[in-house]
């Protein structure tokens, strides 16, 4: 398990300072973004439950099975069964077919994102590479393209369909850091969530602070 250092928090709070997203993804940037606005009385019902502010719940929504509501937060599988892929069997309670909100409050408490209360940008970004797993950083060297892709942070390397890590494959994902950039905007206006730990998204690209949270 990687602890959240203070090396490793300056090393998040540096990395989102002076990140962007590429001008060749920020198309398919706001379309994920106005899919993750849509569906936000959703996310906050899991807030609600979880813990997880909105925005989170939805990037990785975005993340894990492309804002289909028919999906299991966990990994994509069909709500029809318990997943069948890593982490299978999930959930253990109840019984098929499941909600998605079912489904989704399941896969935050077994990522570990329910029991988080840090939600400053260092605190979420850790937050998520811990969900998705430190295996680019620890054994590769990289940095993790479900936080970085899509933006200038961005380095080749990805596990492919195969399981297998390919060194040269580029991830054409919306990252998690693309998707907050893309949010922060929207948050600092009609789009506040209901946590009280304020997130800062010290966002130097866009040449603006803008803040979730009161």
């Amino acid at each position: 398990m990687v602890d959240l250092s203070p090396t490793l928090r300056a090393e998040y709070g540096a990395l989102f300072s002076g990140c962007a997203v590429l001008a060749d993804r920020a198309a398919l940037a706001a379309s994920t973004v106005r899919a993750i606005r849509s569906s936000e009385p959703r996310y906050r019902a899991v807030e609600a439950r979880t813990g997880v502010p909105w925005y989170v719940v939805g990037v990785v929504h975005s993340l894990e099975s492309g804002c289909d509501f028919s999906r299991h937060l966990h990994n994509g599988d069909p709500l029809g069964a318990r997943t069948t892929h890593v982490p299978a069997g999930r959930p253990l309670a109840g019984s098929p077919p499941f909600t998605w909100e079912e489904s989704a409050a399941d896969a935050l408490a077994l990522g570990g994102l329910a029991a988080r209360r840090d939600w400053t940008i260092a605190g979420t970004l850790y937050g998520l590479e811990t969900y998705n797993g430190f295996g680019y950083r620890t054994k590769h060297g990289i940095r993790s393209p479900y936080l970085w892709a899509s933006t200038t942070r961005a380095q080749p390397g990805k596990y492919g369909s195969d399981g297998h890590f390919d060194p040269s494959l580029v991830s054409q994902q919306i990252g998690a850091a693309a998707l907050l950039l893309s949010l922060a905007p929207h948050g600092a206006s009609a789009t506040r969530p209901s946590s009280a730990a304020p997130l800062l998204f010290c966002a130097a690209a866009l040449g603006a602070l803008y803040f979730f949270g009161d």
